[in-house]
This record gives structure tokens, C-alpha cells and sequence, in this order.
């Protein structure tokens, strides 16, 4: 059977602070550990349908993707090594969907897979324009584990997007927008994406003074970006009648940050933890609403997350699943 999201991994707060007041490390990790025990129970759901799978053509796409991609993925060109990003990534995403499609073993989808007419580069840029218009719409409508699973694949596709411009950039997914109503069974994951968006907040501050000014762009989008979200997290929490996490008064990262490089890979982390947070929300709810709010965040900080990696010098850059392990 598929295996269950990874818990968000926050960035942890420094212990010497006296008034740190958002809940200590032993209550986030008791809080997570429920989560992923939850989780299995409805990945492991005995309920039949006639109806057709719809993702088995995710799953057969994924495979004719990556087929492409390792067609153009030999020797030491930056096309080929384009390419073998994105026949690993879609290799993974064909493996762990069509682990998830044998366990339900419905009916297939009578959709046939789409095989661009362009070749090269092109078509893979096609190909992964077709992948999220296939996964995108249907997280609301899916089980929490088919649905983390399914928002998992989009988001990897919307990095490698972010890998070129031969390969993208792909559809940017727009601000987040708050609901008015929250579901009890949302607020612990909600409040696990604002301390999330709380950590990077501050990280982004924490690194403008270690990078060059060509950066000062993407730290400024970043920022703000995150402090959207944070915001549209309180207003939601708040409209539940719950009150909202606040902000650490600084945080260990998960590397000292000591000049541009690694200032660069603690905003990646950063990124990857809002991702792995917001994935989370989509796993844990069934809110459909909700849902699309956490798609938009995950399709953000996936994007965001696949350029610092890439100018951080780190492999891959683009993260193939985010919150799941392939089957």
C-alpha cells in the first residue's frame, strides 16, 4: 500500500529564550506521530468502486513521461541533465501512483495519455504542463491519502517547472485566499503550517544580510510571500475560534548560516518545511475548500523551494514528492 505523508518538520526554536510560549518540541513531535498514525487508516480503506481509477492515467502518464525523459537523458549536456531530472522525479511519481492503483485494483481510465508531438525539451515542458492540469483538480475531490498523494505529484511537477525556462516556468498558483470555516479535524495541522510560516518569516530576514544584491528580489517575494500566509493562517484559526500560534523569537536552523551558499540552502529548508506543513493540511482534511487553499501554498513553496536548492548547488533541486515516500 502507498505510504503515509511525512509529517511537516518545523524549525525548532531556541531553547535559551524565556518566553517561548507555542508548544514545545515534545508536544509538535506527539501531535505529528498522531497525524501519521491516522493517516494509514484511510490510505488503508477497503471500499469498492466500479468506478474507473483516475489515477491510473496519472500513473500511466508519469510512466510515458519519464520513458521521454530517459530517451533524452544521456550525456553531459544541460538538456540531458535537465531531462534526467525529470525522468527520476516521474519515475518516482509512476511508482508510488501505480502502488496506490494496485491496492484499490479498480477499473482503469479509459483517458488515454497525452504524448506531445514536440520533441525534446519541448515536450517535456508539454509534459509537465499536462501533469499538473491532470493532478491539480482533482485533490479536493480524493480520499486524504489519494488526495496528499495526488497534491504530492503536482507539486513535484510544478518544481521541475521551476528547473528552466525551457521547462516552464509553469502556472504560478496566485496568493492564498482564507476560508471562513475551518473543520475541527484542521486546526492542528493549520496551526502546524503557521509555526511553519512563522519559521520563514524569520528566515528570510535572517539571510538578506548574507546575500548579494541580485537576491534582494527574491528574498523581498519570498518574504512576503510567507507573510501572506501566515496571516491568511490566523485569520482561518481565528475565524475557528482558535487562537493562533505566535512566532519564536528567533530559531536554530538546520545549518549555521555563515555566507551565501548557505544562506541559500536554509531558505530551501525553509521552503521545504512550509511544503511538507501544507501537505500535511491536505492529508488531514477533507474540506475541499481548505484543500485548495493548502494546494496553493505547497504549489508555492514548491516552486520557490526547487530555484534556492538550484542556487544553493544542491541535488536534486527539484523535490519529487513532498510529504510522501514513494512505494
Amino acid at each position: 500500500m502507498g505510504r503515509p505523508p511525512s509529517p511537516p518538520v518545523v524549525v525548532t526554536a531556541l531553547a535559551g529564550w524565556r518566553d517561548v510560549t507555542t508548544r514545545t518540541r515534545r508536544d509538535v513531535l506527539r501531535l505529528s506521530a498522531l497525524a501519521a498514525a491516522a493517516v494509514p487508516l484511510a490510505a488503508c480503506s477497503t471500499g469498492y468502486s466500479d468506478a474507473p481509477d483516475p489515477l491510473t492515467l496519472l500513473a500511466e502518464q508519469a510512466t510515458a513521461d519519464a520513458a521521454a525523459a530517459n530517451a533524452l537523458a544521456t550525456g553531459s549536456s544541460t538538456e540531458a541533465g535537465l531531462a534526467r531530472q525529470v525522468a527520476v522525479a516521474r519515475g518516482e511519481h509512476a511508482r508510488a501512483l501505480q502502488a496506490e492503483v494496485d491496492r484499490l485494483n479498480r477499473p482503469k481510465s479509459t483517458v488515454p495519455v497525452v504524448n506531445p508531438r514536440d520533441g525534446g525539451l519541448a515536450g517535456l515542458k508539454q509534459r509537465l504542463a499536462t501533469a499538473r492540469g491532470q493532478t491539480e483538480p482533482l485533490v479536493g475531490g480524493l480520499g486524504r491519502y489519494r488526495a496528499g498523494l495526488v497534491a504530492a505529484v503536482a507539486a513535484g511537477c510544478a518544481g521541475l517547472q521551476q528547473l528552466s525556462d525551457q521547462l516552464g516556468p509553469g502556472t504560478d498558483p496566485g496568493p492564498v485566499r482564507p476560508v471562513t470555516s475551518v473543520p475541527g479535524d484542521a486546526v492542528a495541522p493549520l496551526q502546524e503550517a503557521l509555526d511553519t510560516e512563522h519559521a520563514a518569516v524569520w528566515v528570510y530576514g535572517l539571510v538578506s544580510a548574507y546575500l548579494p544584491a541580485k537576491y534582494n528580489a527574491g528574498v523581498a517575494d519570498g518574504s512576503q510571500e510567507h507573510q501572506d500566509r501566515r496571516d491568511a493562517c490566523e485569520r482561518m484559526l481565528d475565524a475557528a475560534g482558535v487562537t493562533p500560534d505566535g512566532p519564536q523569537p528567533a530559531y536554530v536552523t538546520p545549518k549555521p548560516v555563515t555566507d551565501a551558499t548557505s544562506a541559500k540552502s536554509v531558505v530551501a529548508s525553509a521552503e521545504a518545511d512550509t511544503a511538507k506543513a501544507w501537505a500535511g493540511v491536505i492529508a488531514r482534511t477533507d474540506d475541499q475548500a481548505l484543500r485548495a487553499v493548502a494546494l496553493t501554498a505547497l504549489l508555492g513553496s514548491a516552486r520557490r523551494g526547487t530555484r534556492w536548492r538550484d542556487a544553493a548547488g544542491e541535488s536534486p533541486a527539484a523535490v519529487a514528492l513532498i510529504g510522501v515516500t514513494a512505494g
